[in-house]
C-alpha cells in the first residue's frame, strides 16, 4: 500500500480533471480526494495498492481529453489509511 500527493499543473480547470480523476480513482479501488486550487493547479491524494496508484500517475500525466498537462508534482508520503473512498472536494 502507498500514498501520494501530487499537484498537476496546466490546463486543468474547466476541462472534467476532478470529475474524471474520480471516476479513474474509484475504478482502481484508490481512496483520497482531489480538488481545484486557486492558483490554477489540481491537487490529488492517492492511498492504494502500488501498481493502482502508478496506473493513476500515468493517467494524470495526460488527464482527460480536454486537459493539457504540463508539470505534475508527485510526493510519497507516509500511508495514514484514513480514507473510506474517493471525493472530490470543492
Amino acid at each position: 500500500m502507498k500514498r501520494i500527493h501530487i499537484f498537476i499543473s496546466g490546463r486543468v480547470h474547466g476541462v472534467c480533471f476532478r470529475a474524471e480523476t474520480w471516476y479513474y480513482a474509484r475504478d482502481l479501488n484508490l481512496k483520497g480526494w482531489v480538488r481545484n486550487l486557486r492558483d490554477g493547479r489540481v491537487e490529488a491524494v492517492f492511498e492504494g495498492k502500488e501498481d493502482n496508484i502508478y496506473q493513476m500517475i500515468g493517467w494524470c500525466k495526460k488527464g482527460p481529453p480536454l486537459a493539457s498537462v504540463t508539470d505534475i508534482e508527485i510526493i510519497e508520503e507516509p500511508l495514514i489509511g484514513k480514507f473510506t473512498d474517493f471525493t472530490v472536494r470543492y
